[in-house]
């Protein structure tokens, strides 16, 4: 293993004792071994100097890396490469001078203490500050759930979060220090939670039940109008189920969705894959608020709102795969502004409703192309003690794709 410099081990709660003799050689012929707190209290006394993790963790691979070519042992939770330390480690240092030591996972130990398949359960990284609503996206009656907590307020704020969303009925286990002589298991339902001194060690189990209000987020375009808090401001459940099938979303995409709104637009194209990205501009200071509250709400915090007016605010954003540009907000000045910031391949998808934003979109049209679409939808509404069809303003939308290739 020559030149392989740098030792990746897995270390449980159970110590070096559960360690194989390779894992404790390298710790002992280390000149310097890194890790948490409780890593290093789990090794007890070493040969090697002993270093604690550096916040942020990129500020200790630098550290790690001026040691190149001397040994180093770096101790992990269970699978370095599984919500661990060796990602990052990664990005800087190649793997041909690491050698690894997985132990299992804190999710491995997790499923052999409830008897779930590891493979069929969803698995969640919430040991992160404001991580815990991107657990939203995920709660279906019938799934279940694994997610590492980042402290023992955890379970607390995820069976609130289970309860708000109408899946109060939900088992949630709360499971300590998994696999040393600290391991303790409890559970509850998520609408009467209220386990105290929770070690801040833990990973969460979730047996997802539906509540009778259950708000299910749909793998699909056009969630109901009701998931949103807004004041009017709102693309419709229909006008919004065919602007996301014209944007295309695709995995790791940046949107910019001009004219934000009440953030509906940017909110499900963070919902079509976990590697999206949006960039969100509204002028309206309590519609901007407005739509960070919801991205919470439906599981995308990192939905990146911004205040500012298009086309001045759109300077110096990163270049956008795809670019949304809401209702009242194009005129020309916006929609070329846009379009010379989209890269080659990218797609701007622009909905008016007032006849100077349709002059706008008829110009883009007759100079770039793509298609102009009129959409009109009427909903069954009271009219004295009978229904009639109640008409919605109709949306004009233009669809454009920016030649050339797609980066």
């Amino acid at each position: 293993m020559s030149g392989r410099w740098l030792s990746i081990i897995g270390i449980g709660e159970d110590g070096r004792s559960a360690l194989g003799a390779a894992a404790n050689a390298l710790i002992d012929a280390a000149d310097l071994i890194v890790g948490g707190e409780r890593h290093l209290a789990l090794v007890g006394e070493t040969r090697g100097k002993k270093m604690k993790w550096l916040t942020p963790l990129e500020a200790t691979s630098k550290e790690i890396l001026a040691r190149r070519g001397t040994p180093v042992a770096v101790l992990v939770s269970g699978d370095p490469f599984w919500f661990g330390a060796g990602v990052t480690l990664a990005r800087s240092i190649p793997v041909e001078e690491m050698l690894v030591v997985p132990s299992p996972s804190s999710f491995s130990l997790a499923v052999s203490r409830l008897g779930w398949a590891l493979q069929e359960t969803v698995t969640l990284g919430l040991n992160m500050r404001g991580l815990t609503p991107l657990l939203r996206r995920h709660v279906h009656h019938g799934r279940r759930i694994l997610a590492l907590a980042l402290n023992g307020e955890t379970p607390g704020k995820v069976a609130k979060l289970l309860t708000v969303a109408g899946y109060g009925p939900s088992t949630v286990t709360v499971m300590e220090a998994l696999g040393g002589p600290r391991e303790r298991i409890r559970s509850e339902t998520a609408e009467a939670f209220a386990l105290a001194d929770v070690n801040p060690l833990n990973v969460i189990g979730i047996d997802v039940v539906a509540g009778p209000d259950a708000m299910p987020i749909p793998y699909v375009a056009g969630l109901p109008d009701t998931y949103f808090e807004n004041d009017g401001q709102l693309t419709k459940r229909e006008f919004r189920a065919v602007t996301l099938s014209s944007l295309q979303p695709c995995p790791g995409e940046l949107l910019w969705d001009v004219g934000a709104g009440s953030g509906s637009i940017g909110i499900e194209w963070l919902l079509a894959h976990p590697s999206n990205r949006a960039i969100g501009l509204e002028r309206d200071e309590a519609r901007a608020a407005r739509a960070a509250r919801n991205a919470v709400a439906l599981g995308v915090p990192h939905f990146d709102i911004r205040l500012g007016s298009a086309p001045e605010a759109l300077n110096g954003l990163p270049s956008p795969d795809a670019i949304f540009v809401g209702c009242g907000t194009a005129d020309r000045d916006v929609v070329e502004a846009c379009w010379n910031a989209l890269k080659p391949g990218g797609r701007i998808v622009i909905n008016s409703v007032t006849l100077e934003s349709e002059l706008a979109l008829l110009a883009a049209y007759h100079v770039h192309g793509g298609t102009l679409t009129r959409l009109g939808v009427e909903r069954a509404e009271p009219l004295g003690k009978r229904m009639t069809w109640r008409p919605a303003l109709p949306v004009i939308q233009w669809v454009c794709s920016k030649p050339g290739a797609a980066s």
